[in-house]
């Protein structure tokens, strides 16, 4: 919104005010509910009771394993090899404490924008031939690197749709082809 005021000295002010909500991850990301709603449920069934030194050490040893978004959410929360800062007690304390997942991802949104970005690829309803000829090369590519696959010296988009036929039964068995 977009406003002037004139003061007492007859100075005219313009002033933009902005919304919080639009720069705040109102919606938090998806992926960051999803990963640490696995995590907490892997925790509760194999432990008694939880400590931040556990639940940090979980995660990170579940963030060895992570691909993709998941892996980028690792990243930014310190928990992979190669993040530069760790902020993993920010995960592992309200956790073991047993604070709701979704209050945990809208803290970690707020701290860091990136977070709210984090969000799943719309899953793939055609994996047929035909569904892969119409799809860009670019989406064609972000299968592949949704699975942890690359088409190495591919220049051809039937070299893409090729390879992602002779992968899916690894990676998405449940889809028809």
């Amino acid at each position: 919104m977009f406003y002037c005021v004139t003061d007492s000295l007859e100075f005219e002010v313009c002033v933009v005010s902005v919304s919080l909500d639009r720069y705040h991850c109102g919606n938090w990301s998806a992926v960051c509910v999803d990963f640490l709603h696995r995590l907490y449920g892997s925790l509760t069934s194999a432990h008694r009771e939880l400590t931040p030194s556990l639940v940090e050490e979980e995660l990170i040893q579940a963030c060895t394993a992570a691909q993709g978004k998941e892996a980028r959410l690792c990243y930014y929360l310190g928990a992979s090899s190669d993040a530069a800062t760790r902020v993993t007690a920010s995960v592992s304390r309200p956790l073991a404490s047993h604070v709701p997942i979704e209050k945990i991802c809208q803290r970690l949104s707020s701290r860091d924008t990136q977070i709210c970005q984090l969000r799943h690829e719309p899953p793939l309803k055609d994996l047929s031939s035909d569904g892969l000829k119409k799809t860009r090369v670019l989406e064609l590519r972000n299968i592949l690197a949704s699975w942890g696959e690359e088409c190495r010296g591919c220049l051809e988009k039937h070299e893409f749709v090729s390879l992602i036929q002779e992968k899916a039964p690894l990676h998405a068995p449940r889809m028809e082809l």
